[in-house]
Formats: structure tokens, C-alpha cells, sequence
């Protein structure tokens, strides 16, 4: 049911909201505790630093990345939210097996599962906001569903250790697992796609149309590589923090639990609220703003996120790094409208797995790799010391994704494309 605008009643659209953002809070969940659980499982599969972070970002994002495309391109031509539905149930069912893994190869084999799973997730979740918010609150509903992103992280960070602590790293795995199992089926029934736009059932090669559409578009490169660089250094660091935490400032597993939990809470929930709400409010009376605010907040999460690794007190640590974990994915409401104003309507679903394609191979794909193998690379000189030291490498990254986000915002306003477009 739509009003006369064709936008879906407010009380349906939060609701819808809010599933998709439960959804997503799995998603983060279950690809994620695997960080917070590294010493145990490094420990009981005897894996190299450089094997974890294989496991960790590689296998997770080959066929996350490149499946992505295919499986948008599904969702544009059928019913988004079944796609959805049956991804969640797919990507849980491997989060379990996960548990069940008594090697590195079984539990790359697994990993790859997950990301076969989560492929389908993000691009229509993407898609099915924007058809049920109007572009004025559309960053903010997009940034709402992004706070999937920090609440899956303190959550799976908080749940891991604790369930690690009182059984074992394996009962976490298929605890989480069999939750989202049971999530499928509610999001099935409760979640619906709205009409489609006349002419949208014309399109019937979206990806063939899509893509060069994208390709044309000087902003889209810009952005997606932007959000590679910022995401390279994130999903890294995401990886590679608690660990640190262990190895630099001898903490627990609960410790450590605790002390990523409140950053990712307190610091992630913020950075993206604010980052949808500042979009909304400033993009309104110049598009650019859209780009112009995430190449600010990488400015300044370079130097904190070193500042704040290096600190010799691990609980001065704190302080300085929740500024650069708010800072660091305050781009998701932003950069994600934007995409979705790059192409027309019936294409976001294949224009946002197109962008997540990329971000996610170079970000995920690389990140978690290149610290393990920096870790081993560093180990002679750093000793004990060297995962820092990886991981502190690598935050020039974000200087990087600041400097191609501001080359975007002098072609953004004409590469957008209104709703009517």
C-alpha cells in the first residue's frame, strides 16, 4: 500500500526499516566475530597471522564481491525482499558451520559460504529504502539501516567473547547462526517490495544497461574508489584492533570485549547517524555536500586512528579512538544516496552492487591481508610490537579516500540523477 505520491505510509516504511536494519545488524554479526574471537581460533586451528587474515577478508569477500552483481540484478527483476529473506537464511546456515571447522581450509570454505550468503543482503536493502522514503529523509533512512554496521559490530565483538568465555569461539558461531536462520522466515512474511514504476518491468538487462551508464560517470569511479581506500583500512583495522589489544596492551577476551563494544557503539552509531542527518540537512541546498562531508571526516580519522594505536596507555586509547571510529563511516549515508542518484530508479539495486562491488573486493578483500602479512613482515624488527605497527600502516589509506572524495565533489551535481530521472 502506497500514499498518492506513490511512497509507502510512514509507520510501514520504519517498520520495514527497522527489519532491514535487524537484518543487517546479523549481517555485520556474523562476519565480524571472527575479530574478536582471532587469539582462539589462531590458537586452537594453529594459523599463521597472514592465514587468519585470509580467512578474516579474502574468503569472505571473492564471492561476497562478485556475486553481489549477479544477485542485485535478481532482486531488480523479481522481489528484492525475497532476496533478502533467502540470504539471510543462507549466510546464517554457514555463520554456524563456521563453529564446526577443524582446519584452515574448512573454515575458508565456510567463510566463503558467509559471503555467498551476505552477496544478496546490502544492494536490495539499498534499493528497497530508497523506494520507501522520499529523497528528502533518504539519507537518514539509509543511514539508520547503516547503523547495522557499529551495532553488529559492539554486538558481535560483546556476544563473541562472552559466549567464547563461558563455552568455547565454536558455541558463538552457531549460536549466532541459528539466530539469523530464525530471522528469515519473519523477514519473508513481514517485508514487502512496493509497485514498481511503469516501465520499470521493461528494463530487462539491468546490469547491461546499468554499468555503462555508471561507467560514464566520472563521480561514481571517484566515490567507489574513495570508499575502497577508507574501507581497505577499516574492515583492516576492525580485523586487527582486538588483537592488538591482546598482544600490545595484555588485554582479556572479556577486556577487550568491552573496550571495542562501547567504541563501536558509542562512536559507530554516532558517526553514521550524523553523517545521514548532516547529508539530509546540507544536500539539500548543494548535492556536493554528499562527497564533501565523508572527504572531511577521512582528514581527520588518519591521524587520530594512529595517534590512538600508538598511545602507550590502553585506556587513553579509548578516547582517541572513538573520535576516528565516528569518523570513518560517517560516509555511508552520504556516499550510498549518492550512488543511488547516479542511475534511475529501477537500476539501484544493480548500480549499488556495482559500487559495492568494488569497495568491497579492494576494502575487504585487501585490508585484513595486508595487516596479518605486514604483522609477519614486521615481526623481526617490531617483535611483539609489529601488529601495531601493521596496523597503523595502513591509515594513510584514508588520506587517500579524502583526496579522490573531494575530486568528486566537483562533478557531483551533474552526474545526479532525481527520482523522476
Amino acid at each position: 500500500m502506497t500514499d498518492q505520491q506513490g511512497a509507502a505510509p510512514p509507520a510501514r516504511a520504519n517498520i520495514v526499516l527497522a527489519l532491514l536494519l535487524l537484518a543487517y545488524i546479523f549481517n555485520f554479526l556474523d562476519r565480524t566475530i571472527l575479530n574478536i574471537l582471532a587469539g582462539s581460533i589462531i590458537a586452537d586451528l594453529k594459523l599463521t597471522d597472514t592465514e587468519f587474515g585470509l580467512i578474516t577478508g579474502l574468503a569472505f569477500a571473492i564471492l561476497y564481491s562478485v556475486l553481489g552483481v549477479p544477485l542485485a540484478l535478481i532482486a531488480d527483476r523479481t522481489r528484492r525482499s525475497w532476496v533478502i529473506a533467502g540470504s539471510l537464511a543462507v549466510w546464517s546456515g554457514f555463520t554456524a558451520l563456521c563453529g564446526t571447522a577443524a582446519s584452515f581450509g574448512q573454515l575458508f570454505l565456510y567463510r566463503l559460504g558467509v559471503g555467498v550468503g551476505e552477496a544478496g543482503g546490502v544492494a536490495p536493502s539499498y534499493a528497497l529504502i530508497a523506494d520507501y522514503f522520499p529523497p528528502q529523509r533518504r539519507a537518514r533512512a539509509l543511514a539508520i539501516f547503516s547503523l547495522g554496521i557499529p551495532l553488529g559490530l559492539a554486538g558481535g565483538t560483546l556476544i563473541g567473547a562472552y559466549l567464547a568465555s563461558w563455552i568455547n569461539w565454536r558455541a558463538a558461531f552457531l549460536t549466532m547462526g541459528i539466530a539469523g536462520v530464525l530471522l528469515a522466515p519473519v523477514m519473508l512474511l513481514v517485508v514487502r517490495d512496493l509497485p514498481r514504476p511503469a516501465g520499470a518491468q521493461e528494463i530487462r538487462e539491468p546490469l547491461a544497461r546499468t554499468f555503462p551508464i555508471l561507467a560514464r560517470k566520472p563521480t561514481f569511479w571517484l566515490m567507489a574508489f574513495a570508499a575502497s581506500c577508507s574501507s581497505l583500512a577499516g574492515y583492516g583495522l576492525a580485523a586487527w584492533v582486538p588483537s592488538v589489544l591482546e598482544r600490545s596492551f595484555g588485554f582479556s577476551l572479556i577486556e577487550r570485549g568491552h573496550f571495542l563494544a562501547s567504541v563501536f557503539l558509542v562512536g559507530g552509531t554516532t558517526g553514521v547517524f550524523m553523517g545521514g542527518w548532516l547529508a539530509d540537512r546540507l544536500g539539500q541546498a548543494d548535492k556536493r555536500w554528499y562527497a564533501r562531508l565523508p572527504a572531511i571526516a577521512w582528514l581527520i580519522t588518519a591521524p587520530m586512528f594512529a595517534i590512538g594505536l600508538m598511545t602507550p596507555d590502553p585506556w587513553l586509547a579509548w578516547p582517541l579512538l572513538l573520535v576516528p571510529n565516528a569518523l570513518n563511516i560517517l560516509w555511508l549515508g552520504p556516499v550510498t544516496t549518492a550512488v543511488q542518484h547516479l542511475v534511475a530508479r529501477p537500476m539501484r539495486s544493480t548500480a549499488s552492487a556495482s559500487f559495492l562491488l568494488i569497495n568491497n573486493l579492494i576494502g575487504l578483500g585487501v585490508g585484513p591481508t595486508l595487516i596479518g602479512a605486514l604483522s609477519e613482515l614486521f615481526k623481526d624488527r617490531y617483535g611483539s610490537e609489529a601488529l601495531r605497527y601493521a596496523a597503523v600502516s595502513v591509515v594513510g589509506f584514508y588520506l587517500v579516500a579524502a583526496l579522490l572524495m573531494l575530486l568528486a565533489v566537483r562533478r557531483l551535481r551533474q552526474d545526479w540523477v532525481d527520482d523522476q530521472g
